[in-house]
């Protein structure tokens, strides 16, 4: 096993969605979701762990150490289940066993050790756990036009349906084009907590930059990872505001008459003379 996280980490990650739909909001009968305020797209937290857990989940198949937790159709129960019966546990209600449980969670599962988890459901309970990476919405660098686009078919469904007649099969719902941003944290406090390792954390990275890749469908379009920039601080708590550095990049339209169709529109500029002392700024992408 590699060395636990000693750094704290900060980092920006650029994507884009050409022609499809980032993140359904199901209050919004599956909409792109949006700032009703500002016209500005959103993409939840939840939607990009989900990518993340995915592509580990490919990428990393049987390691066990890479497993993943919240799989689709999994029972989560009986995933601690197995905690308690591969450590021997007998008793369900020892604190000690609690947290030998807990461990096992962490060192088995890849995202409980870097999202967290909580496993306090159920008859097997292996607590809650903080875990050193947490993201927060993306947002899209200006306001989005969602469209709703009527698609037809040449085929039927019944014997006794007229195919020519009724070839209307539905809705689907795009976005023309979105570069959305990113904004992640690494704590290395937590990361020892759970477990989260050097290891863990190149492969978290690797996972950004290639989850698009894996994650392709007629629903999401053309999506893909367009720049990934890291904040590494020389220390375990820090040596700058997380928010004076993602003020240091910015995403501007080259020519704000026109509205973005491509990725070339934009310029991604870096003030690096303003990276403070003791943070290493590492362009991965």
């Amino acid at each position: 096993m590699s060395e636990m996280l000693k750094n704290r980490y900060e980092f920006v990650l650029y994507f884009d969605v050409e022609n499809g739909n980032p993140n359904g909001d199901p209050d919004a009968g599956n909409m792109p979701r949006i700032d009703p305020q500002t016209g500005v797209g959103i993409v939840s937290d939840v939607c990009m762990k989900r990518k993340v857990r995915n592509y580990i989940e490919y990428a990393h198949e049987g390691n066990e150490r890479f497993d993943i937790y919240v799989t689709e159709g999994a029972v989560l129960n009986n995933k601690q289940k197995e905690a308690y019966v591969a450590s021997n546990i007998t008793t369900k209600d020892n604190k000690n066993d609690k947290l030998t449980a807990q461990a096992y969670m962490c060192n088995r599962f890849y995202d409980v050790r870097t999202f967290g988890a909580v496993m306090d459901t159920g008859d097997f309970k292996c607590g809650q756990v903080r875990g050193p990476i947490q993201l927060c919405f993306s947002k899209s660098a200006d306001v989005i036009l969602p469209q709703e686009v009527t698609i037809t078919r040449m085929a039927s469904t019944t014997e006794k349906e007229n195919a020519s007649e009724n070839r209307t099969m539905g809705r689907k719902y795009i976005v023309p084009y979105g570069l959305y941003r990113l904004e992640g944290f690494v704590s290395a406090k937590f990361a020892q907590k759970t477990g989260f390792t050097e290891d863990d954390l190149s492969i978290f990275f690797e996972a950004l930059k290639q989850m698009f890749e894996h994650d392709h469908s007629a629903a999401r379009g053309k999506m893909s990872a367009r720049k990934l920039i890291v904040f590494k601080h020389a220390s375990e708590l820090g040596n700058a505001p997380s928010a004076d550095l993602f003020e240091l990049i910015h995403a501007e339209l080259k020519d704000p008459t026109k509205p973005p169709r491509a990725y070339s529109h934009y310029d991604i500029t870096i003030n690096k003379n303003d990276v403070p002392s003791g943070v290493e700024l590492i362009e991965m992408l």
